[in-house]
C-alpha cells in the first residue's frame, strides 16, 4: 500500500438513509435531458430542433464560449422540448427515448497508438469533454492547455455518499482503459485517490495511475482536498479532475467506439423506503428513480419532502415534473429528506437527544455513532459573521476560510488570490455553511467570488 494520507480536520454527518449494497435496474425514464446550468460558464447554442431524431452521442448544443465543446444526447430517441426561461435562456433540452439506445459510432484504435490530439478529437465529438473539470474555478477544461496533473477521486465521504468500490465493481476494464486514455492528456501524473478500506475489488488493482490512500472525515473525499494534500494548486497552475464513473465511460468509448452513459447511483435519505443503488442513464428524469420508492405517509405524519440531485450538502433541489427535474451530470446520488418547514418551541434551548450539534449544544454529542433524521430547517436566521475558529476545524486545507469569505464579500481580488481562491470550489467549504451559527450561504458566496475571478482574468 502507498503512503496513507491521514486527515483529522473535517466532520462526518451521520444521517438515516444510507444505501444498502443492493443494485436494482431503474425503470426506463420517460425522458432524459441536458441542463446547461449543470455546467459552469456555458452558454448553449442549439444544434437540433424539436422533432429531430438523435442517437446516443449525437450533438444537441455547443458552448458559445468554446464552440469545440459539444454536449450530446445520452440516449437515442427524439428531441421533444427545448425549454426556455427569461430572455429565452435555455433551461433544458429534453429527449424522449426510443428504447433502442443506439449510439453514434466513433473511430477507435489500440490504446497504445493514441495521441493527445486523437484523444481530444474523439472526446470532443462524443460530447465527453465536459466530463473534465478544470481547477481553478471548476469550469469545463480548456482544450488548448495541458494540465500539470489529472486527479480522479475514488472516494466519496459526503453525507449518505455512495460506496465507490460497490458502484464501479463491474467497471474494471473500462476504468483501466479510461486511465490509459487520460495519461495521453497530460505531461504530468494521473492521480487516483481511494479509501484505506480499498483492499479488494477494482480500485485495489489499478496500475495505470499513481494511487493514494486517504482516510479521515468529510471532506476527505473531495478532490480539492486531495489535490491540496498531494500537489497543491498555485497561481498559474492548471489541474484537471474527473468523476470515477466518467473515467469508466471514457474507457468504454475508446474500447468500443460507442457511447454508453449508464451509471450507478445511490438513492438515499430518510424519506426513501428502501435506500439502495440503481443503474440509470445520465440525465434521467428524477421521477424514474424515486417513483414508488419513497416512504409512505399517513394522515398523522404527512409532511413535505425535498428531493436533491446529489448529496444533502452540495446537491441541487429538483422537482420531478419541473423542466430541470433531471439527474445532474456530475451526480452519483439522489437524496430525499424532510422539508424543514416546521417551528420548534424553544429551539436550541431544549436539551434534545435527537438533534445533531457540532458545538455540543445538545446532549446528543454523548452518542457519536448516532444517526440523525435531519430536515432542511435552518434553525435560525441570517446574521453577521461570528468571529470564531470553528470553520478552520472542518477545512483540511492550508487556507483561512473566514478571511477568504470576507475577501470575496469585499470584492478584494488580491486578498482572494492570497487567501486561496484558486484552491477551492463551493463543495470544499460546504461544511462551513452547515456549521455556521450565522447562517450565511458560504457556497453562494464562493460561487460569486469564482465568477468575479473568471471575469477579472478574462
Amino acid at each position: 500500500m502507498s503512503k496513507v494520507i491521514k486527515l483529522r480536520k473535517g466532520l462526518d454527518i451521520n444521517l438515516v438513509g444510507a444505501a444498502e449494497r443492493v443494485l436494482t435496474k431503474s425503470a426506463a425514464a420517460s425522458s432524459y435531458a441536458l441542463v446547461p446550468d449543470h455546467y459552469r460558464g456555458v452558454t448553449p447554442k442549439m444544434l437540433v430542433k424539436v422533432g429531430d431524431k438523435v442517437k446516443a452521442g449525437s450533438p444537441l448544443f455547443f458552448s458559445k464560449e468554446n464552440p469545440e465543446v459539444l454536449f450530446t444526447s445520452p440516449v437515442s430517441g427524439e428531441v421533444s422540448a427545448v425549454n426556455r426561461g427569461e430572455k429565452r435562456k435555455i433551461l433544458s433540452v429534453v429527449v424522449i427515448p426510443d428504447g433502442q439506445n443506439q449510439s453514434e459510432n466513433f473511430d477507435v484504435c489500440p490504446l497504445t497508438e493514441l495521441t493527445r490530439e486523437r484523444v481530444k478529437e474523439t472526446m470532443l465529438k462524443a460530447g465527453f469533454w465536459p466530463m473534465i473539470v478544470q481547477r481553478p474555478f471548476g469550469v469545463i477544461a480548456q482544450t488548448n492547455v495541458t494540465p500539470k496533473a489529472i486527479f480522479v477521486s475514488g472516494l466519496d465521504t459526503a453525507p449518505l455518499a455512495p460506496d465507490m468500490n460497490f458502484v464501479v465493481q463491474d467497471q474494471g476494464e473500462n476504468i483501466i482503459a479510461g486511465l490509459e486514455v487520460l495519461k495521453k492528456l497530460t505531461d504530468g501524473k494521473v492521480h487516483l485517490t481511494v479509501g484505506t478500506d480499498t483492499t479488494a475489488g477494482v480500485l485495489s488493482r489499478i496500475k495505470q495511475a499513481e494511487v493514494h490512500h486517504i482516510e479521515g472525515p468529510h471532506p476527505a473525499g473531495n478532490v480539492g482536498v486531495q489535490i491540496a494534500q498531494i500537489d497543491p494548486i498555485n497561481k498559474g497552475d492548471i489541474v484537471w479532475t474527473l468523476d470515477l464513473q466518467h473515467v469508466a465511460m471514457i474507457g468504454h468509448l475508446f474500447l468500443t467506439g460507442t457511447v454508453d452513459m449508464s451509471k450507478v447511483i445511490a438513492l438515499t435519505g430518510s424519506e426513501v423506503a428502501k435506500p439502495r443503488y440503481f443503474k440509470v442513464i445520465s440525465g434521467a428524469q428524477i421521477g424514474s428513480v424515486i417513483d414508488g420508492n419513497l416512504r409512505p405517509q399517513n394522515d398523522t405524519d404527512k409532511h413535505d419532502v425535498r428531493i436533491i440531485s446529489g448529496n444533502p450538502l452540495t446537491g441541487i433541489k429538483v422537482t420531478p415534473d419541473n423542466v430541470n427535474g433531471y439527474l445532474g451530470f456530475y451526480h452519483n446520488q439522489v437524496t430525499v429528506i424532510p422539508e424543514g418547514n416546521t417551528y420548534e418551541f424553544m429551539g436550541w434551548a431544549m436539551p434534545r437527544l435527537n438533534k445533531f450539534s457540532v458545538s455540543h449544544s445538545y446532549f446528543s454529542w454523548l452518542f457519536p455513532k448516532k444517526k440523525y433524521n435531519l430536515d432542511t430547517n435552518m434553525n435560525g436566521a441570517h446574521r453577521a459573521f461570528v468571529q470564531t475558529g470553528i470553520y478552520d476545524n472542518v477545512v483540511p486545507m492550508n487556507i483561512y476560510p473566514l478571511y477568504l469569505i470576507k475577501a470575496i464579500l469585499a470584492g478584494d481580488i488580491d486578498k482572494m488570490e492570497n487567501l486561496g481562491i484558486y484552491e477551492i470550489l463551493e463543495e470544499d467549504l460546504a461544511l462551513c455553511e452547515f456549521i455556521d451559527p450565522s447562517k450565511n450561504e458560504w457556497q453562494a458566496i464562493v460561487s460569486k467570488g469564482i465568477e468575479q475571478m473568471i471575469k477579472e482574468l478574462n
